[in-house]
């Protein structure tokens, strides 16, 4: 294949600048040739080269479960379809419990998630409080509704050294958030100077590849250093669940044109934790506690979400250390 010979003769993301049609051919690679296997090996040479064997473990700690007015069509807790079996707003001697286990336990980042409607003035609160409670170093990353340029700044004056933010596929369609405004949060972090953590999401079986090589290719224009790749999982009772789910095979293809597109420079990420998605070069693995979008457990470390632990297990049958 023509695109693969050229990323073989010249590098890969920011040093061969693909196209979209460069992106949507990759993504379209049958999953049983052999140029799929040499996509996999170029992605996989590509992170070695960069990470050698450094692994990472992020924790992300949804901080409440409560009905969502954005109303993805995807989310366990949108509003017109909440399927958690509780709700509640974690306190703050909870939370710091929860993030002091998380650190003994072993993890590089923590994140704190929250629905869109979360009063933002006590999000900063908490995180304060969190911040006070984490090791020199550790960053410390917000994932929330979208935002202002001053909220922005206030988060970085709490402690928080990044944001995981993004536009997510079929964004106004499948969600109840604009584009515009997605696009605007996304500024707005960039100039307060917070890291950017960003993810080809929800991936599912309708999504062609013209729709993944837009998000592949807005990814590098941002110049993201956390990148990842995720597919949609069919949570019972929500809008898209009957759409069904895309398979580790297709998921690893993703990640693969994801990684050489963009060429993160610290870690790539694939959602949920799975093994086949590592021999794409896969470094980075999240545990999760508390509410999870893709969970009917509103405390997802009793459901789907991993634990430290169990992601470092994973990144270690992938040759993927922790820092010594």
């Amino acid at each position: 294949m023509e695109v693969l010979d050229r990323l073989e003769r010249g590098g890969c993301g920011r040093d061969v600048p693909l196209s979209a049609e460069d992106v949507e051919a990759l993504l379209r690679l049958p999953l049983d040739g052999e140029d799929f296997y040499r996509l996999l090996s170029l992605s996989g040479r590509l992170s070695r080269g960069k990470f050698g064997d450094r692994g990472y473990v992020f924790a992300q700690i949804g901080v409440n479960a409560e009905p969502c007015t954005k109303n993805c069509a995807f989310c366990s807790m949108g509003q017109g379809h909440y399927v958690m079996e509780s709700t509640w707003r974690k306190d703050e001697a909870d939370l710091l419990e929860e993030v002091r286990g998380l650190v003994r336990e072993g993890v590089d980042d923590i994140f704190l998630m929250t629905t869109a409607d979360y009063p933002q003035d006590r999000f900063m609160e908490m995180g304060r409080a969190v911040r006070a409670e984490l090791p020199a170093g550790m960053r410390l990353v917000a994932n929330i509704g979208d935002f202002s340029p001053e909220t922005a700044r206030g988060l970085r004056e709490a402690g928080f050294t990044g944001a995981y933010h993004i536009c997510r596929l079929r964004e106004g369609r499948d969600t109840g958030v604009a584009p515009a405004e997605r696009e605007a949060t996304l500024r707005a972090i960039r100039e307060a100077g917070l890291e950017l953590y960003y993810c080809i999401e929800p991936v599912g079986p309708e999504h062609g590849p013209d729709e993944l090589a837009v998000e592949i290719l807005r990814a590098r224009e941002l110049g993201v250093d956390m990148m990842a790749a995720m597919r949609r999982i069919p949570v019972p009772g929500t809008p898209l669940a009957d759409k069904g789910q895309i398979s580790a095979l297709e998921l690893t293809r993703v990640v693969a044109v994801t990684n050489i597109v963009v060429n993160p420079a610290r870690s790539m990420n694939v959602h949920e934790p799975i093994q086949m998605p590592l021999l794409a070069g896969v470094n980075q693995l999240y545990a999760e506690a508390g509410a999870n979008p893709r969970d009917v457990r509103s405390r997802t470390e009793e459901g789907r979400g991993f634990t430290p632990t169990r992601a470092w297990a994973m990144l270690a049958e992938g040759g993927w250390r922790p820092a010594r």
